[in-house]
């Protein structure tokens, strides 16, 4: 099973700085960055918002728990967004790579 996660960052440096990590120990086959991204959310008993940084990657659900330890260990947040989405179909040479890709 393939599965997609989403993990907000606090700058684009962040976000590659996590993408790199995640790839050199292929745990993820792919990782998309969408910089300018304007969340709102409750904190410490407040509403709050902040300018971030969206990673999309793309990868097994096999690996979804090392790739929560991973982005923990290179996140500056105390509590970040890692959360997995299945991948429900799919191009099936994309689906390959992504097991080329990660081990």
């Amino acid at each position: 099973m393939y599965i997609v996660i989403f993990v907000t960052a606090g700058s684009k440096e962040e976000a590659q700085k996590i993408i790199q990590g995640l790839l050199q120990e292929k745990l993820v086959a792919c990782g998309t960055i969408i910089d300018g991204a304007e969340s709102h959310f409750w904190w410490q008993g407040k509403i709050d918002q902040a300018k971030e940084t969206l990673l999309i990657l793309k990868t097994r659900k096999a690996l979804f728990p090392k790739v929560v330890k991973k982005v923990k260990s290179l996140h500056s947040y105390e509590v970040p967004e890692i959360i997995a989405l299945p991948i429900v179909a799919g191009n099936k040479q994309y689906l390959e790579w992504i097991d080329e890709s990660t081990r």
